[in-house]
Protein backbone atom coordinates (compact mmCIF):
# COMPACT_ATOMS: atom_id res chain seq x y z
CA UNK A 1 0.00 0.00 0.00
CA UNK A 2 1.22 3.60 -0.59
CA UNK A 3 2.19 5.41 2.18
CA UNK A 4 1.47 9.36 2.19
CA UNK A 5 2.42 11.83 4.89
CA UNK A 6 0.53 14.91 4.86
CA UNK A 7 1.57 17.80 6.96
CA UNK A 8 -0.58 20.62 7.32
CA UNK A 9 -1.24 22.64 10.37
CA UNK A 10 -5.01 23.74 9.27
CA UNK A 11 -6.98 20.22 10.64
CA UNK A 12 -9.95 21.11 8.17
CA UNK A 13 -7.53 21.34 5.03
CA UNK A 14 -5.60 18.14 6.48
CA UNK A 15 -8.89 16.44 7.00
CA UNK A 16 -9.95 16.65 3.84
CA UNK A 17 -7.03 15.80 2.36
CA UNK A 18 -6.30 12.64 3.85
CA UNK A 19 -10.22 11.80 3.33
CA UNK A 20 -9.85 11.75 -0.19
CA UNK A 21 -6.46 10.18 -0.29
CA UNK A 22 -8.07 6.99 1.93
CA UNK A 23 -11.04 6.80 -0.46
CA UNK A 24 -8.33 6.38 -3.04
CA UNK A 25 -7.11 3.42 -1.35
CA UNK A 26 -4.12 5.33 -0.04
CA UNK A 27 -2.23 4.69 3.92
CA UNK A 28 -2.40 8.27 5.32
CA UNK A 29 -0.86 9.68 7.75
CA UNK A 30 -1.81 13.58 9.43
CA UNK A 31 1.31 15.58 10.99
CA UNK A 32 0.34 19.04 12.20
CA UNK A 33 3.77 20.43 13.02
CA UNK A 34 7.27 20.46 11.01
CA UNK A 35 9.69 18.91 13.26
CA UNK A 36 7.31 16.11 14.19
CA UNK A 37 6.74 15.51 10.13
CA UNK A 38 10.74 15.79 10.23
CA UNK A 39 11.22 12.82 12.79
CA UNK A 40 8.33 10.69 11.75
CA UNK A 41 9.91 10.66 8.36
CA UNK A 42 13.32 9.70 9.91
CA UNK A 43 11.59 6.82 10.93
CA UNK A 44 8.67 5.66 8.66
CA UNK A 45 8.86 4.73 5.25
CA UNK A 46 6.54 7.13 2.71
CA UNK A 47 5.96 6.86 -0.92
CA UNK A 48 5.05 10.62 -0.91
CA UNK A 49 4.82 13.76 1.45
CA UNK A 50 2.61 16.88 1.23
CA UNK A 51 3.65 19.29 3.00
CA UNK A 52 2.21 23.25 3.58
CA UNK A 53 5.47 25.91 4.00
CA UNK A 54 3.91 27.68 7.04
CA UNK A 55 3.93 25.11 9.64
CA UNK A 56 5.12 25.12 13.14
CA UNK A 57 8.62 24.47 13.94
CA UNK A 58 10.41 23.87 11.15
CA UNK A 59 9.08 25.90 8.14
CA UNK A 60 8.02 23.50 5.33
CA UNK A 61 11.02 24.62 3.28
CA UNK A 62 12.98 23.86 6.59
CA UNK A 63 11.36 20.33 6.61
CA UNK A 64 12.01 19.63 2.73
CA UNK A 65 15.57 20.94 3.48
CA UNK A 66 16.35 18.32 5.54
CA UNK A 67 14.92 15.31 3.75
CA UNK A 68 16.77 16.50 0.98
CA UNK A 69 20.39 16.04 2.67
CA UNK A 70 19.16 12.08 2.61
CA UNK A 71 16.54 11.01 0.41
CA UNK A 72 15.00 11.99 -2.76
CA UNK A 73 11.51 10.87 -2.02
CA UNK A 74 8.80 12.77 -3.73
CA UNK A 75 7.65 16.00 -2.35
CA UNK A 76 4.33 17.99 -3.27
CA UNK A 77 3.98 21.18 -1.94
CA UNK A 78 0.52 22.45 -0.73
CA UNK A 79 0.28 26.21 0.47
CA UNK A 80 -1.23 29.54 -0.05
CA UNK A 81 2.06 31.06 -0.67
CA UNK A 82 2.14 31.50 -4.78
CA UNK A 83 4.91 33.97 -5.30
CA UNK A 84 7.58 33.28 -7.87
CA UNK A 85 10.53 33.43 -5.51
CA UNK A 86 9.06 30.46 -3.00
CA UNK A 87 8.29 28.36 -5.87
CA UNK A 88 11.65 28.67 -7.30
CA UNK A 89 12.75 27.96 -3.90
CA UNK A 90 10.98 24.41 -3.84
CA UNK A 91 11.69 23.33 -7.14
CA UNK A 92 15.21 24.26 -6.63
CA UNK A 93 15.37 21.35 -4.07
CA UNK A 94 13.36 19.15 -6.29
CA UNK A 95 10.07 18.29 -5.35
CA UNK A 96 7.64 16.90 -7.79
CA UNK A 97 5.05 19.42 -7.93
CA UNK A 98 3.76 22.99 -6.19
CA UNK A 99 -0.27 23.46 -5.57
CA UNK A 100 -1.11 26.41 -4.12
CA UNK A 101 -4.71 26.98 -1.99
CA UNK A 102 -7.31 27.12 -2.23
CA UNK A 103 -6.99 23.85 -4.36
CA UNK A 104 -9.78 21.26 -6.29
CA UNK A 105 -9.07 18.07 -4.03
CA UNK A 106 -9.85 16.16 -7.30
CA UNK A 107 -7.02 17.74 -9.34
CA UNK A 108 -4.83 17.35 -6.05
CA UNK A 109 -5.44 13.69 -6.38
CA UNK A 110 -4.58 13.78 -9.97
CA UNK A 111 -1.49 15.35 -9.66
CA UNK A 112 -0.74 13.04 -6.61
CA UNK A 113 -1.49 9.87 -8.73
CA UNK A 114 0.96 11.59 -11.86
CA UNK A 115 3.60 11.85 -9.16
CA UNK A 116 3.58 8.11 -7.56
CA UNK A 117 3.31 6.87 -11.40
CA UNK A 118 6.70 8.91 -12.07
CA UNK A 119 8.23 7.22 -8.84
CA UNK A 120 8.01 3.70 -10.25
CA UNK A 121 11.73 3.14 -10.82
CA UNK A 122 12.54 0.42 -13.85
CA UNK A 123 16.25 1.06 -13.18
CA UNK A 124 15.62 0.09 -9.61
CA UNK A 125 18.60 -2.09 -8.03
CA UNK A 126 17.97 -5.39 -5.88
CA UNK A 127 20.27 -6.78 -3.84
CA UNK A 128 19.09 -9.57 -1.35
CA UNK A 129 16.63 -7.46 0.18
CA UNK A 130 17.90 -4.37 -0.16
CA UNK A 131 16.51 -2.35 -2.94
CA UNK A 132 18.04 0.79 -4.45
CA UNK A 133 15.81 3.37 -6.42
CA UNK A 134 18.12 6.00 -8.75
CA UNK A 135 15.09 7.93 -9.39
CA UNK A 136 14.58 8.93 -5.95
CA UNK A 137 17.62 8.52 -4.25
CA UNK A 138 16.34 6.04 -1.62
CA UNK A 139 17.68 2.53 -0.43
CA UNK A 140 14.90 -0.04 1.66
CA UNK A 141 16.00 -3.03 3.28
CA UNK A 142 13.12 -5.36 3.94
CA UNK A 143 11.15 -2.92 2.80
CA UNK A 144 12.33 -0.17 5.61
CA UNK A 145 14.20 2.91 4.43
CA UNK A 146 17.72 3.27 4.97
CA UNK A 147 19.06 6.70 5.60
CA UNK A 148 22.22 7.33 3.88
CA UNK A 149 24.14 10.27 3.04
CA UNK A 150 24.98 11.74 0.17
CA UNK A 151 28.68 9.73 -0.42
CA UNK A 152 27.29 7.07 0.98
CA UNK A 153 24.52 6.37 -1.31
CA UNK A 154 26.82 7.53 -4.19
CA UNK A 155 29.77 4.84 -3.01
CA UNK A 156 26.94 1.82 -2.75
CA UNK A 157 25.13 2.81 -6.08
CA UNK A 158 28.44 2.66 -7.66
CA UNK A 159 29.37 -0.69 -6.47
CA UNK A 160 26.13 -2.13 -6.90
CA UNK A 161 25.73 -1.42 -10.99
CA UNK A 162 29.41 -3.05 -10.98
CA UNK A 163 27.82 -6.17 -8.72
CA UNK A 164 30.35 -8.71 -9.52
CA UNK A 165 33.46 -6.78 -10.87
CA UNK A 166 36.20 -6.31 -8.59
CA UNK A 167 36.17 -2.05 -8.08
CA UNK A 168 39.86 -0.63 -7.34
CA UNK A 169 39.84 1.81 -4.54
CA UNK A 170 41.51 4.80 -7.00
CA UNK A 171 38.49 3.67 -9.55
CA UNK A 172 35.83 4.02 -6.32
CA UNK A 173 37.78 7.41 -5.05
CA UNK A 174 37.95 8.71 -8.52
CA UNK A 175 33.92 8.28 -9.68
CA UNK A 176 32.81 9.27 -6.49
CA UNK A 177 35.07 12.27 -5.05
CA UNK A 178 36.76 12.69 -8.32
CA UNK A 179 40.17 11.96 -7.25
CA UNK A 180 42.43 9.30 -5.92
CA UNK A 181 44.52 12.03 -3.79
CA UNK A 182 41.75 11.22 -0.61
CA UNK A 183 42.55 9.81 2.78
CA UNK A 184 41.79 6.50 3.02
CA UNK A 185 40.65 6.49 6.09
CA UNK A 186 37.79 8.21 4.06
CA UNK A 187 36.57 5.42 2.14
CA UNK A 188 37.22 3.37 4.65
CA UNK A 189 34.86 4.95 6.89
CA UNK A 190 32.19 4.90 4.56
CA UNK A 191 32.49 1.11 3.16
CA UNK A 192 32.42 0.63 7.26
CA UNK A 193 29.03 2.81 7.69
CA UNK A 194 27.44 0.92 4.61
CA UNK A 195 27.92 -2.62 6.58
CA UNK A 196 26.19 -1.41 9.62
CA UNK A 197 23.91 0.20 7.99
CA UNK A 198 23.00 -2.56 5.99
CA UNK A 199 24.24 -5.30 7.34
CA UNK A 200 23.00 -8.11 4.49
CA UNK A 201 25.01 -6.00 2.04
CA UNK A 202 26.84 -8.84 -0.10
CA UNK A 203 30.25 -6.20 -0.09
CA UNK A 204 33.43 -8.47 0.13
CA UNK A 205 37.11 -6.61 -0.03
CA UNK A 206 39.55 -7.65 -1.94
CA UNK A 207 42.73 -7.43 -0.77
CA UNK A 208 45.15 -5.59 -2.26
CA UNK A 209 42.57 -5.11 -5.15
CA UNK A 210 39.30 -3.73 -4.33
CA UNK A 211 35.60 -4.50 -3.13
CA UNK A 212 32.72 -6.30 -4.51
CA UNK A 213 28.82 -6.93 -4.56
CA UNK A 214 28.54 -10.51 -5.07
CA UNK A 215 25.76 -11.77 -7.01
CA UNK A 216 22.76 -12.67 -5.33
Amino acid sequence: MVNIMVVEDDKTISQVVCEFLKEQGYNVLPVYDGKVAYDTFCHKHFDLIILDIMIPSMTGLEVLAEIRKTSQVPVLMLTAMGDDYTQLVSFNQTISDYVVKPFSPLILIKRIENILRQKKDPDSLKLGDIVIEPSTGTVQLKGEPIQLTKKEYDVLLYLAKHCGKIVARDQLMMAIWGYTELDSRVLDNHIKNLRKKLPSLPLKTIIGRGYQIEET
